[in-house]
């Protein structure tokens, strides 16, 4: 049995789908289970209209709800004949029960909203995709994974219950194998034990399709995207990367937790704790033969890696009565980010003081100065450049920093992080 994982990129139109069905003809004989993201923006679309809701606007939370809505059916109808047919309606009715929510009362939990209302996105490109596919020949079959993954309630980045998702999978998903070919459902999305739904995280569904393996004793896991495989740096900032091939769990492991953007950070562990090897290919290509993520660590140093995150803000903060930064201090410290959901990408501390950096559209800075302002002298700078190097050489070092005024560099035996400004 295999699972497969779509973006939203690779649904993002009518012959986006029908090379997803393609794709899936390429694999006769093999039973498969399909992780679907939102098509295209969808899901960018959907905060919208939760802050929408949220500011109680109506006519904007209509005209964004027409857009989606208006979206999908010119997806709908470069997919169908007709509109009589029956995923029409049901699509319709996703959007009329959205519309629905504007004269509901709101709760107090922001990201309670935000979870029963983007999570619609997955639904949506799910409901069609299966729609399409068994119009074209495929045995498939929808499932609602908001019925599967079971998760606690911490809505938007909800932790998985291991035990009660198993169960639920292996009651659920394995019956619906026997009769389909093809198992259709969401990724990013989870339940919790009231019955409400939902999230993974951002980019979630990658980990969706990493657990549904673990629990389902895959084979492998494909990832299929825009691009031939894992490459050692984004294109956007190089102009000649090189795809790796075949790196190991730990090696992926790594790069995600840096900011590769490839895989989901927390898809690897999953596959890596029953050995079940993870391809990234290509929907373009889908025969060319993409990267492997396995067990073997052999590969791993061939390549030096690039991993850059812009938009950096660098915190120093120093006790006001001069005391040295002691364990005291740092358990205060971690737990004043901790309650603020403050996620660090790179930190360092001296004797009287501690630097920590963090993406500058994720932290609301004034609020960070207020948190420290009692204890703490704090002085910060914005728009820095954090540059993570794999397996790297001098010359790599002095590839990325060219031009650049170095505030902060970090060595160990196979990683260099350095914090950068771009001189003017």
């Amino acid at each position: 049995m295999l699972v497969f994982k779509f973006g939203g990129a690779s649904v993002k139109s009518a012959d986006a789908v029908k090379n997803v069905s393609k794709i899936l003809a390429l694999f006769p004989t093999d039973k498969r289970v399909v992780v679907v993201s939102a098509m295209g923006k969808t899901t960018n679309g959907l905060e919208e209209i939760v802050d929408a809701l949220w500011a109680k606007n109506e006519s904007l939370f209509y005209q964004l709800v027409a857009d989606c809505h208006a979206y999908h059916e010119s997806i709908l109808n470069g997919l169908f004949d007709t509109s009589a047919e029956p995923i029409f309606t049901e699509v319709k009715d996703v959007f009329d029960r959205l519309l629905a929510r504007i004269k509901e009362p709101i709760g107090e939990n922001y990201d309670f909203e935000y979870d029963q209302i983007v999570s619609l996105g997955e639904v949506l490109s799910t409901l069609i995709v299966t729609a399409f596919l068994k119009q074209d020949g495929h045995q498939a079959v929808w499932a609602d994974a908001r019925k599967l993954i079971r998760t606690n309630n911490q809505y938007r980045d909800a932790n998985v219950d291991w035990t009660k998702t198993q169960q639920a999978i292996s009651e659920r998903v394995v019956p619906l194998l026997d009769s389909a070919d093809c198992v259709i459902t969401q990724g990013f999305l989870g339940h919790t034990s009231e019955g409400f739904t939902t999230t993974l995280g951002r980019e979630g569904s990658d980990y969706t399709a990493g657990i549904l393996a673990y629990c389902l004793d895959a084979e492998s896991v494909t990832i299929w995207k825009d691009v031939p495989g894992m490459l050692n740096a984004d294109p956007k900032w190089f102009d000649d990367t090189i795809k790796l091939d075949q790196i190991s769990f730990k090696e992926a492991i790594e790069l995600s937790y840096y900011g590769a953007s490839v895989i989901h950070p927390k898809t690897i562990k999953p596959l890596q704790n029953k050995n079940i090897p993870l391809y990234v290919k290509s929907f373009i290509d889908p025969h060319a033969a993409g990267t492997v993520i396995q067990a073997s660590m052999d590969y791993d140093h061939l390549v030096p890696s690039f991993i850059f995150k812009l938009n950096q803000v660098l915190f120093s903060i120093t006790p006001k009565d001069f005391s040295f930064i002691v364990e005291e201090n740092l358990s205060e410290v971690f737990e004043i980010l901790a309650q603020a959901n403050v996620k660090i990408n790179l930190m360092q501390n001296s004797a009287l003081s501690f630097s920590f950096v963090v993406d500058q559209q994720k932290v609301n800075i004034q609020r960070v100065l207020e948190l420290f302002q009692e204890k703490y002298q704090i002085r910060f700078n914005e728009s820095l450049e954090l540059i993570t190097i794999r397996h790297y050489d001098q010359a790599t070092i002095e590839r990325v920093t060219k031009g650049k005024e170095l505030i902060l560099e970090q060595k160990t035996r196979q990683t260099v992080r350095i914090l950068v400004a771009v001189k003017n």
